[in-house]
């Protein structure tokens, strides 16, 4: 189990950067291009700064890797992986699906994770071994024991020709299982997993930031993460497939 002091900083850390980008969507925010459809506004830059002041105050010991900021080496075996804001291409549209991710690592496994959604006010929680939890409250992946049965999600690389690879996959699902969705935040679509709102998801192309908070939800709310050959993997592989348990082979054996 994690420190204590650990959660509630990470608690607090999530609700302040929720409430910036919450109090900020509806601005006239400055928008800029890491790439030719990879976004980050200031808002970004703003709820990353708040979460990593939070933390160096409380461990200024620990490492951390933040997906703007990048790494910052500490001196113990902690590393904290941030994502301020998960679905900054929604976010620039003003359309309400984001949300901020915070894990926390020790010796290489991560003990803790928190992805919280500011406009539903939805906080999901996880720390090792002591289950998976939506505003408090225990959750548990799906009963769905078929494709066809199942709800899926995706989502797209910002590289065009990942995105090609990805769509055969996608139209594969469409005619294969009950439904296939894109929401463009994966820590959100990994937690919809973990809660039974979605029974698999698959991504090609992620970052550690992306995953790392939401594979431990989904773990520790039954649910099952591997590589896209089904084989175990951490939130540093790229590419993923997460579900239930129930369909991961079947969703391994379309996908992979």
């Amino acid at each position: 189990m994690a420190d204590s002091r650990f959660f509630t900083v990470a608690k607090e850390a999530a609700l302040e950067a929720g409430r910036i980008l919450r109090e900020h969507l509806d601005t006239d925010f400055k928008v800029f291009k890491k790439g030719i459809v990879n976004l980050v506004t200031e808002v970004d830059l703003k709820a990353e700064k708040a979460i990593l002041e939070r933390i160096r105050r409380n461990f200024p010991d620990h490492n951390i890797l933040s997906e703007e900021h990048g790494t910052s080496e500490g001196e113990v075996d902690y590393r904290w992986v941030i994502d301020p804001l998960d679905g900054t291409t929604n976010y620039s549209h003003r359309y309400p699906v984001f949300c901020v991710s915070i894990a926390l690592e020790h010796a290489g496994q991560t003990i803790l994770g928190i992805v919280y959604n500011p406009m539903s006010e939805e906080m999901f929680t996880a720390e090792r071994g002591q289950g998976a939890f939506l505003n408090g409250k225990r959750v548990h992946v799906s009963a769905a024991d078929s494709l066809i049965e199942s709800l899926l999600c995706t989502g797209f690389s910002y590289d065009r020709d990942h995105v090609k690879s990805n769509l055969e996959l996608f139209n594969k699902a469409c005619m294969t299982a009950q439904a296939v969705r894109r929401d463009g935040s994966a820590a959100l679509d990994l937690c919809y997993v973990a809660c039974g709102r979605f029974d698999g998801f698959w991504e090609l192309t992620l970052h550690p930031w992306d995953v790392a908070a939401g594979k431990l939800i989904i773990e520790e709310a039954g649910g099952c993460v591997t590589n896209i050959k089904g084989e175990p993997c951490t939130h540093y592989d790229p590419a993923i497939i997460a579900s239930n348990g129930r369909i991961h082979a079947a969703l391994t054996e379309l996908v992979s």
